[in-house]
């Protein structure tokens, strides 16, 4: 079967499938009395009618990008990454930590410095859940999930206490948040006056790593080998543990990094807010890219396009729906693509489904 008819099959697939989850949130919208066309309009179009929302849409897709990137590669290796909000507060904050120690080292030295320890902080939590699946047996969708909340504690106590901004606690308002790092640790913007930065750029170039790490290396085959079929992976001599938990390292490596992204080019210091629920929104963007780094791309800038069009949709006069019905379509779009799994992964219906069109397309 050629690639290009797989390709668009499985567009078609993830396609309908976003399309059965806007309807079903179309129903939502009138439940709560909204017009799901007028607010679908602004959602999908007034990002798209000037720069600065093309430029708030791809600064939502750089950290998507690193985390959707992280979770395929886990999911080909046969392990879950659910971890990815702790581990992007963990690389933020370990990140921040550096940024904050060497203010007066060289950009072109301390941003790689910044990135590695972001790296590094995320690895290690994720790499922890990967050591107790592959040595322990402990679920990874447990174990990720409960060290979430614990490097939530962890994040808190130290933006409000070892880390917080001095400014704050000479001005008694005590919010939760370091100073704002060294310029020599900021990331370039791209375009003046916005805040689109280098990390887009550095964040594709990982993707387009990953796809070559993942399908032209050695390395890359014995990882999707264990996640396909690991008892043959092990009966073949390789270490089914060992891939698992280097899986993770990776993984979480990629959402701590992005944690780092946020930090250097967003936001300029550690918040509370930092993360923005990409932790979760990544799995989204990595399963309906497909589960492949250069198919996480596009998908990653399309869920950009969602996150700016809904506070776009929220703020416009004319849409009236409850800001939570978001977060609802973002679940039924979660739920829709989940669900057409089976039709991605499962050759014999794919080729039930495309054996059929074709005998059609011949009658």
């Amino acid at each position: 079967m050629k690639k290009s008819t797989i390709a668009i099959y499985n567009f078609s697939v993830v396609a309908i499938a976003l399309l059965i989850a806007l309807l079903m949130g179309a129903v939502l919208f009138l439940i709560a009395g909204g017009n799901p066309i007028l607010a679908y309009h602004v959602m999908f179009t007034e990002p798209l009618k000037g720069a600065f929302g093309i430029s708030e849409m791809l600064v939502r897709a750089a950290p998507l990008m690193l985390v959707a990137v992280g979770v395929a590669i886990s999911f080909r290796s046969g392990i879950l990454n659910i971890g990815g909000e702790g581990q992007i507060l963990i690389g933020a904050v370990a990140g921040a930590f550096i940024a904050l120690s060497f203010p007066n080292v060289p950009k072109y030295l301390l941003i790689p410095m910044v990135f590695i320890t972001a790296f590094a902080g995320g690895a290690l939590w994720g790499g922890l859940a990967g050591w107790l699946k592959a040595y322990l047996g402990v679920n990874e969708i447990l174990s990720t999930v409960m060290l979430n909340y614990i490097a939530t504690q962890i994040y808190t106590y130290l933006l409000r206490a070892p880390l917080i901004d001095p400014q704050e606690l000479a001005y008694g308002t005590g919010i939760a948040q370091t100073a704002q790092i060294s310029q020599n640790a900021w990331l370039a913007r791209l375009i003046p006056g916005m805040r689109l930065h280098t990390g887009l750029i550095y964040a594709s170039l990982i993707a387009v790593a990953a796809y070559l790490m993942l399908w032209k290396t050695t390395l890359g085959y014995r990882m999707r080998a264990c996640g396909a079929e690991p008892l043959a992976a092990r009966y073949a001599g390789m270490n089914v543990r060992r891939y698992l938990v280097l899986a993770m390292l990776l993984a979480g490596g990629m959402a701590g990094l992005a944690g780092g992204v946020e930090l250097c080019g967003v936001h300029r210091r550690a918040l509370e807010a930092l993360s923005a629920g990409y932790g979760f929104s990544g799995i989204v963007v990595a399963l309906f890219g497909g589960l492949h780094p250069l198919g996480i791309i596009p998908a990653s800038a399309l869920f950009g396009l969602l996150i700016v069009g809904a506070d776009m949709m929220q703020r416009a006069p004319d849409v009236t729906i409850p800001a939570h019905i978001i977060l609802a379509i973002q679940g039924l779009i979660i739920l829709a693509v989940v669900s057409c799994r089976i039709f991605l992964t499962h050759r014999g219906i794919r080729e039930r489904i495309l054996g059929y069109f074709s005998r059609h397309k011949e009658d």
